[in-house]
């Protein structure tokens, strides 16, 4: 059961839903595949797909057409050597023409509620151009080492320096420790 309130809108006839993946219908997953593929500008691959399914979907709407997306799914980490139960975003996309106009915002409200209820903490890994958001957010860049977990042992992903950040509501998180991912097909952050 998601702990988040019901839709309501938050700026001019936007509205948030949010449903598990097992509640999407086949066209409303080929809808919101469309978005992101328009919205990466065809970066988006089916890993990246994969990546967003198995977890809670926040959908914006204006006025019943889809402008936002974002997924929230359950990933196994180490921070240090601890194991944690982290919230992972993916797929977050809002349509180019509604972008700035506050519906990314609110769409990371509902994430930050629905990572406050479920998990540890969050996880993410952006871009240059969505820091600025996130972090506006309350989402903090990573400081530690960052490493990914393969059947070969830990192998650091230095790559990914500045672009993974953490949102821990109820604070605890050592931001310099050490923190591993599993490992996935396509990218592993």
């Amino acid at each position: 059961m998601d702990p988040s309130p019901p839709p309501m809108p938050l700026l001019p006839s936007l509205v948030l839903r949010v449903a598990h993946t097992a509640e999407l219908s086949p066209d409303i997953r080929a809808i919101i595949r469309e978005l992101l593929d328009l919205t990466f500008d065809s970066d988006f691959n089916d890993d990246d797909w994969d990546h967003a399914l198995g977890g809670l979907h926040t959908l914006a709407f204006l006025e019943e057409r889809l402008v936002g997306h974002a997924a929230l799914v359950q990933r196994a980490f180490l921070l240090g050597e601890v194991p944690q139960r982290v919230g992972y975003l993916e797929a977050m996309g809002i349509h180019p023409d509604c972008q700035r106009q506050g519906i990314g915002r609110a769409i990371m409200e509902r994430i930050n509620h629905q990572v406050a209820w479920g998990y540890d903490f969050g996880a993410l890994s952006t871009s240059a151009a969505g820091l600025g958001l996130y972090r506006s957010c309350a989402w903090e860049v990573w400081q530690g080492p960052l490493s990914v977990m393969t059947s070969l042992g830990l192998r650091a992903t230095p790559e990914e320096e500045d672009g993974v950040l953490v949102y821990a509501p109820a604070g605890g998180v050592d931001l310099h420790l050490s923190l591993t991912c599993e490992f996935r097909r396509g990218d592993v952050w």
